[in-house]
């Protein structure tokens, strides 16, 4: 899940009356007629909070005839619900940690070897982000430890080696490499 879905979600999850609709649709699908009746607001209110429920896609909408049903997509709500404490208490820490297991399953061998190099540009930093995680931080290597280290993964391994660099996963002067701080990562957004 994307990040600025989940705040756009937390967003809409902040007005009591968006709550209090979801709590009437969790019985069965109403127009909007009813549940302005039913909560005592103007229909164009009931519109508005409905606007911003269907944003998220926790509210669907289907027409009869004349009338519009809103509905709850109860398992949509539950996804949406989880994910803030999958971020936090979730292993990897990120929005994106069973993606990037995926990824990492899918372009790895049992045995380590890197089938290929991702085209995606997120599913490259995935794996590259993997292979870094081996290096010791704060060691300087030589070109041709970085060489051998990445040839355990890749048989390309100045490919690798550049991408290392653009991507600042490492930095390098005089042909010795050193991990940079994560937080200089190129981030797969």
């Amino acid at each position: 899940m994307q990040l600025q879905h989940l705040v756009n979600f937390h967003k809409a999850m902040g007005d009591p009356t968006r709550i209090r609709i979801l709590t009437l649709l969790s019985k069965g699908p109403l127009h909007g007629q009813a549940i302005a009746g039913k909560l005592g607001l103007t229909p164009p209110t009931i519109t508005h909070h409905m606007a911003k429920l269907r944003e998220t896609g926790i509210v669907y909408e289907r027409r009869d005839k004349n009338t519009i049903y809103f509905y709850l997509d109860a398992d949509h709500l539950r996804r949406d619900a989880q994910a803030i404490l999958d971020v936090v208490w979730g292993g990897e820490g990120s929005v994106d940690g069973n993606e990037k297991e995926k990824v990492i399953k899918n372009f790895f061998t049992v045995d380590g070897k890197l089938k290929s190099i991702p085209v995606q540009r997120k599913k490259k930093l995935y794996v590259f982000e993997h292979m870094v995680s081996g290096l010791e931080v704060g060691r300087k290597y030589t070109e041709k430890e970085i060489n051998e280290y990445i040839s355990r993964f890749h048989e390309d391994f100045a490919t690798i080696r550049r991408e290392f660099i653009m991507n600042h996963y490492m930095y390098r002067e005089n042909n010795i490499y050193e991990l940079n701080p994560q937080e200089m990562w190129a981030q797969p957004e």
